[in-house]
C-alpha cells in the first residue's frame, strides 16, 4: 500500500486520495467505526482500517476501539504548529504491516522526521516479498532521499533484495533485519530490539520469584521467534533453570488446529511440573490464559505468565506482565542513523540494538510451593 500526493498542511506524511477522503470523514463524524468508513466510502473494512491505521501515525487522528476519532482540540493544536516540515526532502519507508508492533515503529519515524523538517513515504508490503523490489523502487522514483526499510530477506526473493541493498543508489537502515547485516557492505546501517536483554529481563524476572522450570511458547509467524527462542535458551542456561521444559510453536489463529495446539501447551506444562511460560504474541499469551481459566489453572497461583509482546497485555484481564519491544525508539533511531549517513556518507557502518522493558503486572507471581506443585495442572477434557 503506497501513501502518496500532497499532505494535509502541518503532516509531516503524503496522503493518498483516498485517505483524504477517510480523514475529511472522521473530521465530519468527530467519531466513526471503520465498517462505516468502508461503507460509507465503498472501500473494504481491511483497507479502512489501513488508513486510520496510516492518519494515526501521522497524528491527524486518534485510533479508538474498532474505528477512529478526531484529535481533541489542544492535541490538534499542538500537532499544527509541530508539523511544519522544510525543504529537507522525503524519506521512503517499506514495513510489512500495518497492524499490530509496525505502527509505533513508523510513529517513531514519523515524529524523528518531522522535527528535521523532512516527510516520509510510507509503502506497506503485505507481507509480499515479491513486491517488495517494486516498492523500493517506486518510494526512490517518488523522490525517497533515502530508505528505512524492514524486507524480505529469505528465500529467493531475500537474495535479490540482498543483491539490490548492495547497490542502492541512497542510503538505506535495516529495522529489525540483523542478520542481514553480515550480508551487506559497509553502508548499510541496522537498528534491531536486542532480544537477548529483554528474554533476560524475563527470565530473570520469573527466577527471582523462585521459578525453576521454565517454557517458552513462541509464534510461528513472528519473524521475532527464532531470536527470542535462542536467547531464552542462554538466559535460562545462565541462571540455572530447568531446560527444555516446554519449548512449543503456536501456529496463526486462523490454523484450525490453533487451539488445540494451547491446550496442548498446557497439558506439557502440567506433564513437565512448569510453573511459568515465556509467550510470543499478547494474543497467544491472552488465549493460554483464558484457556486456563476454563481449565481451573489459576493464574499466577499455579502458572505465572509473560507476554513478549505488550501492545494489549495490559488491557488483558489479569492484565499480563510483559517485555515490551521498544518500537518507537526503533523508528526514531532508524530516521537519526540515516540522517547522519545523509550528512556522511563515509561514517562507518552502525548497528544498533535497544533494549525492551518489562512491565510487571498480574500474570506473574511466586513459583508454587512444593506441595502446590505436586497439584497436577487440571487436564483439557
Amino acid at each position: 500500500m503506497a501513501l502518496t500526493g500532497d499532505a494535509p498542511r502541518g503532516s509531516g506524511t503524503q496522503l493518498s486520495d483516498r485517505q483524504r477522503d477517510v480523514l475529511a470523514l472522521v473530521e465530519r463524524r468527530g467519531t466513526i467505526r471503520v465498517s462505516d468508513l468502508a461503507h460509507e466510502l465503498g472501500i473494504s473494512s481491511a483497507t479502512a482500517r489501513r488508513d486510520v491505521t496510516v492518519l494515526a501515525v501521522a497524528q491527524l487522528v486518534q485510533r479508538t476501539h474498532g474505528g477512529a476519532r478526531v484529535l481533541e482540540p489542544q492535541q490538534s493544536l499542538r500537532h499544527v504548529e509541530s508539523l511544519r516540515p522544510g525543504d529537507a526532502g522525503a524519506i521512503g519507508m517499506l514495513v510489512p504491516s500495518l497492524e499490530f508492533y509496525w505502527p509505533d515503529v513508523a510513529r517513531g519515524a514519523e515524529a524523528a522526521a518531522r522535527e528535521r523538517g523532512f516527510s516520509i513515504m510510507l509503502r506497506e508490503s503485505e507481507y509480499r516479498a515479491v513486491d517488495e523490489l517494486g516498492d523500493v523502487d517506486r518510494l526512490i522514483a517518488a523522490g525517497a532521499r533515502g530508505l528505512l526499510l524492514a524486507p524480505t530477506l529469505d528465500g529467493s526473493t531475500g537474495e535479490r533484495m540482498l543483491a539490490w541493498l548492495a547497490r542502492s543508489p541512497v542510503p538505506i537502515v535495516l529495522l529489525e533485519r540483523d542478520a542481514a547485516a553480515s550480508e551487506l557492505h559497509e553502508g548499510i546501517d541496522t537498528v534491531v530490539t536486542d532480544h537477548t536483554h529483554g528474554v533476560q529481563k524475563a527470565a530473570r524476572h520469573l527466577a527471582d520469584r523462585g521459578h525453576r522450570k521454565v517454557g517458552v511458547a513462541l509464534s510461528q509467524n513472528s519473524p521475532h521467534t527464532s531470536a527470542i527462542r535462542r536467547a531464552w535458551v542462554g538466559a535460562c542456561e545462565r541462571l540455572g533453570l530447568t531446560l527444555p521444559a516446554v519449548d512449543a510453536t503456536v501456529p496463526p489463529r486462523t490454523d484450525p488446529d490453533y487451539h488445540t495446539v494451547i491446550d496442548q501447551v498446557l497439558d506439557a506444562t502440567r506433564a513437565s511440573g512448569t510453573s511459568a511460560l515465556l509467550v510470543h504474541s499478547d494474543i497467544d499469551a491472552i488465549q493460554l490464559v483464558q484457556h486456563a481459566d476454563d481449565r481451573g489453572v489459576a493464574i499466577p497461583g499455579d502458572l505465572s505468565v509473560v507476554s513478549y509482546d505488550d501492545q494489549v497485555a495490559a488491557m488483558n484481564h489479569p492484565a499480563l506482565t510483559a517485555i515490551r519491544p521498544p518500537r518507537e525508539a526503533i523508528g526514531r533511531t532508524a530516521f537519526e542513523l540515516l540522517a547522519a549517513r545523509l550528512a556522511d556518507t563515509e561514517r562507518p557502518a552502525h548497528r544498533v540494538a535497544i533494549g525492551p522493558a518489562l512491565s510487571v503486572r498480574e500474570t506473574s507471581g511466586p513459583a508454587p510451593t512444593s506441595a502446590e506443585t505436586d497439584q497436577p495442572i487440571p487436564s483439557h477434557e
